[in-house]
């Protein structure tokens, strides 16, 4: 059910308090992120921003997630539980979630059942915060051209090495593809996920 498309009367009233639990799922991972806690302004909030904001019961105010740590939630879909008085939201974070530093505020160690999008998030880091003697980061100042041009390398290499009989070299060279070509998808600002979603029409 998803929230931004249609009108539901959230329940509210049912908290004295007025504050409605928030569970905060990674959309691509499935991993639980966080539990937060929402009134009818936050939820209001969150919906037109497209960026989650909570009620903050410690300092009694509107609080979006990251306003300080840079750590953004941004939604991908809003669902409601059967009793309208619990919130899913599934969504992309920009870095840590919690404000001790880890990954999840549940101690889970960022991992999904697909690796790739683990390691979606560290190419992107490297982008957004470039690492001193980071290979990463030293592609990303090459620019597109160049994160392109190594692209087509590897692949051409990969070629070469399937007409050999060395697997582990076969499938060293398919790494080294996979890697190059997430790194182009971050230079383009292109989603892992959003490449996913192709190839499911495809099969359709």
């Amino acid at each position: 059910m998803n929230l931004y498309t249609e009108n539901i009367n959230l329940n509210f009233e049912k908290f004295p308090d007025g504050l409605m639990p928030v569970i905060i799922q990674d959309s691509r991972t499935s991993i639980v992120l966080m539990l937060g806690f929402m009134n009818a302004e936050a939820f209001e909030k969150t919906r037109s921003s497209g960026t989650v904001t909570f009620f903050s019961r410690s300092k009694q105010r509107l609080w979006t997630k990251g306003e300080t740590s840079g750590n953004y939630l941004s939604v991908d879909e809003v669902s409601v539980d059967c009793d309208r008085d619990t919130l899913l939201i599934k969504a992309t974070p920009s870095g840590p979630v919690c404000h001790t530093g880890t990954d999840t505020c549940f101690g889970e160690k960022y991992q999904s059942g697909d690796f790739l999008f683990e390691l979606e998030r560290v190419i992107r880091d490297r982008k957004n915060y470039p690492a001193f003697n980071s290979y990463t980061s030293k592609l990303f100042s090459r620019g597109a051209d160049k994160i392109a041009q190594k692209v087509g390398e590897e692949a051409v290499e990969l070629v070469i090495e399937s007409k050999n009989s060395n697997d582990d070299a076969f499938k060293a060279e398919a790494a080294d593809l996979i890697f190059h070509l997430l790194v182009l998808l971050a230079e383009k600002d292109t989603d892992l996920s959003s490449v996913i979603d192709v190839l499911r029409l495809r099969s359709k």
